[in-house]
Formats: structure tokens, sequence, C-alpha cells
């Protein structure tokens, strides 16, 4: 079978409605700001990504994919090395196209459909095996649940210096009033800003703010203990809580945390 090309390019007007492309990335790989026209489904199988566009950033651990809207300008950095799986959907695919991103669970199923049309030619058959492993992924993405892996960022200039901020250094122990008083704010503000722009308490921000970069910096490789300390939590056991509050209990988390 001959090699199947890397170029995202090369998927973006092939006549079918998913087209496939397995890729790698050493460790500490970055993309730059891209978009592409058609839908993308960014899944990992191996590693861990992070994806950042002008709403927010996400986090996309192996087993997870972030569903991203046609023609939206995003990067993507790599933590660890990461093997990915793109399929790039046709909208009109859709009964209704993505308009914002969305970090997805790969079901096993949607993962052995992907794995399969990855081995069928570009241009499969679309009455036979590959047409039928085309209607599955697009099927399975539109039920898969989506995961609280995504730091939504406000538009409001004083929240979103909030948010950048906490995003740069997530350990930061500042209270909402000295956020407040940095941003330019009255609590108040702050308070109903993050509730209506984001759709979480200032709290339950910064939590999830933390939570991604220790999977971030343990995709990386870091100690359990330096990954706690890094965000802000003086042992990894209350990093732990955190996440388990933050993911659920069958959520991704940093290794060893206990």
């Amino acid at each position: 079978m001959p090699l199947r090309s890397t170029d995202a390019a090369d998927y973006q007007t092939v006549p079918r409605a998913v087209a496939v492309m397995p890729k790698t990335f050493a460790a500490a790989s970055r993309t730059d700001r891209h978009f592409h026209p058609r839908a993308q489904l960014l899944y990992a199988t191996a590693g861990l990504m992070m994806a950042s566009a002008d709403d927010g950033t996400w986090v996309v651990p192996e087993g997870h994919a972030l569903l991203i809207p046609p023609r939206l300008p995003h990067a993507v950095a790599m933590h660890g090395a990461v093997a990915m799986c793109s399929a790039y959907l046709d909208p009109r695919a859709f009964a209704a196209v993505p308009e914002r991103c969305r970090v997805i669970a790969v079901s096993p199923l949607l993962a052995a459909a992907l794995a399969a049309l990855a081995e069928e030619p570009v241009l499969y058959d679309e009455a036979g095996r590959g047409g039928h492993l085309a209607a599955l992924v697009l099927d399975e993405v539109g039920h898969a649940p989506e995961t609280p892996l995504a730091l939504p960022l406000p538009r409001d200039p004083r929240l979103r210096r909030v948010c950048l901020g906490l995003i740069a250094d997530p350990a930061c122990a500042e209270d909402l009033d000295a956020w407040a008083e940095r941003a330019g704010a009255s609590r108040r503000t702050l308070t109903r800003g993050f509730r209506r722009e984001t759709g979480l308490s200032f709290g339950d921000w910064r939590a999830r703010a933390r939570v991604i970069r220790a999977l971030a910096l343990t995709a990386d490789g870091r100690p359990a203990g330096h990954v706690a300390a890094a965000v802000g939590y003086r042992s990894r056991h209350a990093l732990r809580a955190t996440v388990c509050r933050v993911l659920g209990a069958d959520g991704p988390r940093p290794h060893n945390p206990g």
C-alpha cells in the first residue's frame, strides 16, 4: 500500500466525507497557528497535545480527541512524544457544523473505526468497507460525550488578563480580590463576568487551569511532587483530589499522583 501523505493540505479537497491522516511528533514539537477548510478531529493515540485558539485552550490526552470547527485558527503543542490521527471531516457531512471546539472521549468503537479507515485507500469505496467506516466515524463523533478538558477564554479584556495570568502562573496563590485589583475591576464584576463568559466560577476556572497544566507537565515526564508544586498544591494528594473533582473519577489524571 502506498505511503499516506502527512501533509494536512492533501486531505482538504478529497472527495470523501472523512479523510484520515496518522502522524507522529517528537516531544516538545509544536505547530504554527493555522486552520483547515474542513473540520478536524484531532485524536491523540499516544502522548498529550495542547491546542489553543482565541477563545480557549484545550488539552487532548491519550484516548481523547479535539473536534475543531472548519477554518478556526489554532496552534498545537506536543507534550511528550505524540502519535495522533487526524480525521478531516467534510462540513457537508454534519447536520449542524460544529461552531466551537470540544474535547471528546474516544470510544473503543471510534478508535477502531479510525484505525481501520487509516488502512483503507484515501479514495476508499464509498459503497464498501471504507464508506461504512466513515459513516461509523461520523456517527460516533456525533454521540461522543464532551469532557471538561477546556479552558474557555473570555472576551472582556479585564477578565482575559486574569485568565492569561493564571495560565502563565497556575501556582499563584492570590485570591479573587487580589486578581480583581490587578485587573482593575471590582470583585463583583469579576465574579459575574467569569460566570457569564466562561460558564465557570473563578475558583473552578483556576482549578481547571491547574489540572490541565498538571496533565501537560506529567506528559513531559516531570515527577509527581514537582507537578503538584508547579500548579500550586502542597502535596500530590491535594492535586489528586482536585483532579478527581474537576475531571471525575474516570477522567485522565497525572500518573502516580499518590
